[in-house]
């Protein structure tokens, strides 16, 4: 995957130096695809002079992220504003330092707002000579037809399970039995797949959400795992933005002068640091929600996959199973339902994530898919 990218990108500055060159392309695919690993490389292929070698001064830099023509950008909460996307347009229009390129890496660029998304139109429509964008969605119609089509567009797959587990094995040194467990756990998302083999922790919430299906007896039990599983999601988000936004929040305090006793100063903040405290607080408790949103969408793909496995056996279809390890819990279901039943189960998920989506309260929109998925 890593090395089409490389490739594409070689035979463009090979092809012409430049005078050919799309300024604009769209890496798309799956979660876990691995389409920012493929934009940064084929970023590494525009700045290496021999087109990508992997191991020269320029594709470190990219590779390491340092390299002073590649910006890469990841929206942090629910969405990419148009104030940023400007922002970014501005420091876009800036030449090339090292070499050839200025390139921008946009990462979930269908996050971005409506607006925002019309600023980027006009910078791809007249990009400067020299700066290439790299957007990275999971798909072609997530973005406005208007930018797709002046892209080219880089449509990337998953990687098989051997070949997940290989790099597992080879790269992670874990067991082969382990990482091939993770890899088909993880149905082909290498992230996915190396947190499964190294986190305990990992595990343990994937057991928690496969055991879903076989506690929901009554509405009882339905709400109860929905609380469950909307609690887990939240104090995971507060787990992996508890540090940071201290962090962020003590910097931005001493930047505005809080605690300074020089002449002028004083202990509180300057004019101004008010209302920067309070535009970060605000983007903090939207990176929350989209950490909270990003855990509970996991949480249903992996309902998703346990009754597509159900599915499978209900058909006597002979394809790999993602959760093998839990068999004898997806036999049970399949003898006692049919696959219209799971049919409408999956589709229950589905629907749950457009709500979240949409800005559906979490708990109602969880308790009524685990009310659609009781027997």
């Amino acid at each position: 995957m890593l090395s089409r990218a490389a490739a594409a990108a070689g035979e463009v500055v090979k092809g012409g130096r430049g005078t050919g060159m799309t300024h604009a392309w769209l890496f798309t695919g799956p979660p876990g695809s691995g389409r920012e690993e493929a934009a940064r490389a084929f970023a590494a292929s525009l700045m290496c002079p021999d087109g990508g070698c992997g191991h020269c001064d320029q594709c470190h830099q990219v590779l390491i992220g340092s390299h002073p023509d590649l910006e890469a950008v990841r929206p942090q909460g629910l969405s990419y504003s148009v104030k940023q996307t400007r922002e970014l347009i501005l420091r876009a229009a800036g030449a090339p330092t090292q070499g050839r390129w200025r390139v921008i890496l946009f990462e979930d660029a269908d996050r971005a707002t409506e607006s925002a998304a019309n600023a980027l139109l006009k910078a791809i429509e007249e990009p400067p000579p020299r700066t290439v964008w790299l957007l990275c969605a999971p798909a072609p119609d997530d973005l406005m037809i208007t930018i797709r089509s002046r892209c080219r567009v880089v449509n990337l797959t998953n990687p098989g399970t051997e070949a997940v587990a290989h790099v597992l094995a080879t790269r992670d040194n874990v067991p082969w039995e382990t990482a091939t467990f993770a890899a088909r756990a993880a149905q082909g998302h290498v992230s996915r797949a190396r947190a499964l083999a190294l986190d305990e922790d990992v595990r343990r919430r994937r057991e928690a959400v496969l055991s879903i299906p076989r506690s929901l007896t009554g509405v009882g039990e339905c709400v109860f795992a929905a609380e469950r599983l909307v609690k887990t999601a939240e104090e995971e988000a507060a787990a992996a933005t508890a540090l940071l936004n201290e962090s962020e929040t003590s910097d931005l305090r001493k930047l505005y002068g809080e605690g300074s006793t020089g002449k002028g100063l004083n202990r509180g903040l300057v004019r101004g640091g008010a209302g920067a405290l309070k535009e970060l607080e605000d983007r903090q408790k939207s990176r929350a929600t989209r950490i909270k949103r990003d855990s509970l969408d996991s949480a249903l793909l992996e309902l998703v996959s346990f009754y597509r496995d159900v599915l499978a056996m209900q058909f006597g279809a002979g394809v790999e199973l993602a959760n093998d390890d839990i068999r004898f819990d997806l036999d049970q279901l399949a003898r006692a339902s049919t696959p219209e039943e799971t049919v409408r189960r999956i589709d229950a998920i589905m629907q749950c994530r457009e709500r979240l989506g949409a800005n559906v309260n979490p708990q109602i929109a969880v308790e009524a898919m685990m009310l659609a998925l009781r027997p």
